[in-house]
């Protein structure tokens, strides 16, 4: 090897000791590792423990698994249940048929309107349920919309203070899942092949949002399951009322529906993720570049 070979694979050695010397060691990447360890495990003990107390806690009924043969047994649970599920089917219709063509035309004619339809469907986390439950009881029980005077009408008074419950979650999946897309190049393509408004939202615009209504959809089932307080006024048989009933008499089947429960919203969560899986390319390669 020549001399002048020597200095430069000394030199490219050097180099290389000197990147070596800049890079982090696995050692000084271990406690930050840790930490990060340290946080998950911490924040899987905060959310499974509470659920462990809760079985451990239904598992004491005698004999065992009594509590959840009994809930299951029970005429009242499956009544409740489908009694608040048919009520948030209802209420998802109708969230979507406002929350749609109001966030589809926010975004393509009136962008500066925005803010304050984002203002609007936050009211319903400044006033209580309780105040709007109240509101609506002393404007709609008497003439000349009684709606409190029969019980279809109060299903349906229920229904809309539902609605407007899910007014925050229903907008924002809306309105992320259009930012997701061109929206005004959608609609300029749809409207040169013809297609009038009707035909823009139902077979261009809603396809594209699948995944965001099927998120603000399960989010407004959970919050129709687990609602308590207007159902609770308005003297509707729902899931929340039973449950909260179900605790005075019977603790242990009270912690077997809550279990129940939980689990059936873990199986919608995973029936939104599968769904999402199939449909992103979807939203891809529709929206316009």
């Amino acid at each position: 090897m020549t001399m002048g070979g020597a200095n430069r694979l000394g030199q490219g050695i050097e180099a290389m000791q000197g990147k070596a010397s800049l890079t982090p060691s696995k050692g000084r990447k271990s406690p930050l590792r840790f930490g990060w360890w340290l946080i998950f495990w911490a924040g899987v003990l905060y959310f499974f423990l509470p659920l462990l107390g809760t079985f451990v806690f239904s598992m004491k009924s005698i004999p065992l698994f009594s509590a959840y043969v009994g809930v299951l047994q029970d005429p009242k649970f499956y009544g409740s249940l489908g009694y608040s599920f048919i009520v948030g089917i209802i209420t998802i219709a109708v969230s979507i048929g406002l929350m749609v063509p109001t966030a589809f035309w926010v975004r393509l004619r009136m962008p500066r309107a925005r803010p304050y339809v984002e203002f609007v469907t936050l009211m319903p986390f400044v006033i209580p349920p309780v105040v709007l439950v109240f509101g609506l009881i002393s404007t709609y029980s008497h003439a000349p919309l009684p709606f409190t005077w029969t019980d279809m009408g109060s299903t349906a008074l229920l229904t809309f203070g539902y609605v407007v419950l899910s007014f925050p979650y229903m907008y924002r999946a809306v309105d992320t899942g259009l930012r997701s897309m061109d929206v005004q190049s959608l609609t300029e393509a749809a409207q040169s092949l013809g297609a009038g408004w009707f035909r823009i939202l139902f077979f261009v615009i809603l396809p594209n949002l699948r995944v965001a209504l099927l998120s603000g959809a399960f989010l407004t089932l959970a919050i129709v399951v687990g609602e308590f307080t207007m159902a609770l006024f308005l003297a509707r048989p729902a899931f929340g009322p039973y449950l909260a009933n179900l605790g005075s008499t019977k603790p242990y089947e009270q912690a077997a529906v809550a279990l129940i429960s939980f689990g059936l919203t873990w199986i919608a969560m995973g029936f939104i993720a599968l769904l999402g899986r199939g449909s992103r390319s979807r939203i891809t390669v529709t929206g316009a570049h």
